[in-house]
């Protein structure tokens, strides 16, 4: 993954195919109206057939003439350019991409710049970037979505943006998960802690979840994901795959990736924080402020990320070309509020602390043109009567 390169020096702590192509048309049985669900090869556009308004990832067929069409049923166009496709899921992405561009990319520059260099701060940073770069990844998808879906950037600009869109937010829950075990130890286990919890460790899980967040991500940038739609007429980005892809390709690598990069890590999680959260329950009400923090940094990860890979590990787990056919069109808003967790991070994980926001608050008041010294003087006075740590 690009991305991988450019942050190693955040992993560190440190500063800042084939070109061989089966044209396409759609069935949405998976079939050529046999009632029996075979794989078969289609001379055209079956004229008369019934179609179920279950869909399953608009699989394609080859087309007997080899155009480089897609042929879809009404009900399925319904949904490909539906207002959830087309208006709906533009404006979640758009909201990540305000909320999260500027916070994520101002709190990466306060923990690289303001905050003492600590194990636990190169977590969070790493956790910053990854968000960061979830958020460079929208534009291009907002404009295809607002654009009907048709996708005018090209092939490589649609495996390169799928691959950053999963690799990027996969690599978020990877963190989330380092974070929730550097938290562990220094919640329930606080003098293993001492040893454990060090710089050779927060490097190590760092560069475990980028690595393997390039390599989850990987087979998206592999294969074909261009396609086109004939009525009307317009290039459709990963939303229309090959029938026999599907089965042997996507299905394998999207299982690794639900598994591997969300449930795993959420796993992860919920086992480290459900042990602090008894730990801190056990310290009586002194702790509230930080039982109720971490309990609302949990219910966060569950939330956005469940729904939307619980949908693709069932669209995925049944080899019927007719099973779970809905789920791809739930699957598409619920991804696109997946992103959101990129928003939230930087409000759970730095905003919640009163020193980071005090230090927040210098960095911006150094900025200001009009921000007289006796201001900028009582900014940096009130972080200093604060402890410097964050977590």
């Amino acid at each position: 993954m690009w991305a991988l390169v450019l942050l190693w020096p955040l992993v560190m702590g440190f500063n800042l195919e084939d070109d061989s192509q089966s044209p396409l048309t759609y069935d949405e049985m998976g079939s050529t109206g046999g009632g029996n669900g075979a794989l078969g090869p289609l001379s055209g556009p079956q004229e008369g057939t019934p179609h179920s308004p279950h869909l399953r990832s608009f699989p394609g067929q080859p087309w007997a003439n080899n155009s480089e069409i897609l042929e879809i049923p009404e009900s399925s166009r319904a949904l490909l350019l539906g207002w959830v496709a087309t208006r709906l899921v533009p404006a979640v992405y758009g909201l990540a991409l305000l909320v999260g561009l500027p916070a994520n990319g101002l709190a990466l520059w306060v923990l690289a710049t303001r905050v003492p260099r600590l194990p636990s701060t190169t977590l969070l940073m790493n956790l910053a970037a990854a968000d960061l770069l979830l958020a460079l990844t929208l534009p291009l998808r907002i404009a295809y979505h607002l654009q009907d879906r048709h996708w005018p950037f090209g092939e490589a600009a649609c495996r390169a943006t799928t691959a950053a869109l999963y690799g990027h937010m996969y690599g978020s829950v990877l963190l989330l998960a380092a974070i929730s075990l550097d938290r562990y130890l220094g919640v329930v286990h606080p003098l293993r802690a001492l040893t454990l919890r060090g710089w050779r460790l927060a490097a190590g899980l760092c560069a475990l979840a980028w690595l393997a967040a390039a390599a989850l991500a990987l087979p998206l940038a592999l294969q074909q994901q261009t396609f086109r739609l004939a009525r009307p007429p317009r290039v459709l980005c990963h939303d229309a795959l090959p029938a026999g892809a599907q089965a042997s390709y996507w299905r394998p690598a999207f299982l690794c990736l639900a598994v591997l990069g969300c449930f795993v890590p959420l796993l992860v999680v919920l086992l480290s924080y459900a042990a602090a959260l008894c730990a801190l329950a056990a310290g009586g009400p002194r702790y509230g402020h930080a039982l109720g923090l971490t309990a609302l940094v949990l219910a966060s990860a569950l939330a956005f990320f469940v729904p939307s890979n619980t949908l693709l590990l069932l669209h995925y787990s049944d080899p019927g070309p007719d099973a779970w056919g809905d789920l791809y069109a739930a699957y598409v808003p619920s991804l696109a509020l997946s992103t959101l967790n990129s928003c939230v991070d930087p409000f759970i994980y730095y905003y919640v602390s009163a020193e980071f926001r005090d230090k927040v608050r210098e960095r911006l008041l150094c900025w200001a043109p009009g921000a007289s010294a006796a201001s900028r003087d009582g900014a940096t006075q009130g972080t200093g009567t604060r402890s410097t740590s964050l977590v």
